[in-house]
């Protein structure tokens, strides 16, 4: 089985989650890997980074964990840990927290055009996704 050199992003969908356009095709800049449950993200986080050396390049909280939940998933982030955490909440607002000039975290609120923006410039969603959404609203 040849290995997959591309950055990782992984993403926890709830219950609630709309369905996206998520780009996981083989041919796709980013290998999206979904993860069933927010405790399995943690464990993913901890062990991927450090025994498996994985390149995980960002994570992506799609409805399906509490603000507290996300500030804790924050607070015990791997050292090693450089990457994007988003969390987009019901509505499609939401938070990204990413390093800083310095090398400390900073945190952004995003409208839910911010969320749309990133999503796509990313290649991690069809843009076809939002327009229709726009469309519909």
């Amino acid at each position: 089985m040849p290995s997959d050199s591309r950055r990782i992003t992984l993403v926890t969908r709830g219950p609630q989650s709309p369905e996206r356009d998520w780009n996981d095709t083989p041919d796709s800049p980013n290998r999206i890997i979904f993860l069933k449950a927010f405790t399995v993200l943690r464990y993913a986080l901890g062990l991927g980074i450090s025994e498996m050396e994985q390149d995980v390049e960002r994570v992506i909280l799609d409805q399906s964990t509490t603000p507290a939940e996300f500030l804790e998933l924050l607070a015990s982030l791997p050292g090693e840990f450089t990457g994007d955490v988003i969390l987009i909440r019901p509505g499609n607002s939401g938070f990204l927290s990413a390093l800083g000039r310095g090398g400390d975290r900073v945190l952004y609120a995003l409208a839910a055009r911010d969320i749309e923006f990133y999503l796509e410039t990313h290649a991690l969603v069809g843009s076809e996704t939002y327009a229709e959404e726009r469309l519909t609203a």
